[in-house]
């Protein structure tokens, strides 16, 4: 009686979401081969979002040369900051920071930095 009571479709009937048999009774999907359907859908675990190259040796040492005079010059007052920057310039290994964090694009350098840094200059 109200199937036409602002019903969009017009006088067509509105049929289930479940799938129905020949005649006409209505059947729901195995829950557990719906689940398995995903599940063995391969998928890779990793997604790179926007493509951005994989940093070089050269480019890291010019960021972290860029990054750390960035620091002090945030914090020229502070003679103490300014001392542990340098100090972790001077140990600061390319090879070793390139193994820790491999793959690395330009936004993962400043997160990775911004995370080392950061007891530094507090």
């Amino acid at each position: 009686m109200f199937n036409n009571v602002n019903n969009p479709f017009g006088n067509r009937a509105i049929s289930s979401s479940t799938s129905s048999d020949s005649h006409g009774r209505r059947q729901k999907e195995d829950p557990k081969e719906e689940l398995k359907k995903y599940i063995d859908e391969d998928e890779p675990d990793e997604v790179k979002i926007g493509g951005l190259p994989i940093l070089t040796e050269n480019e890291i040492l010019a960021m972290t040369n860029s990054y750390i005079s960035n620091l002090k010059n945030e914090h020229e007052g502070n003679e103490k900051v300014i001392k542990k920057l340098d100090k972790y310039l001077e140990k600061f290994d390319v090879k070793k920071f390139m193994k820790k964090n491999p793959n690395m694009t330009s936004p993962d350098f400043y997160m990775v930095m911004y995370n080392e840094t950061e007891g530094l200059v507090n």
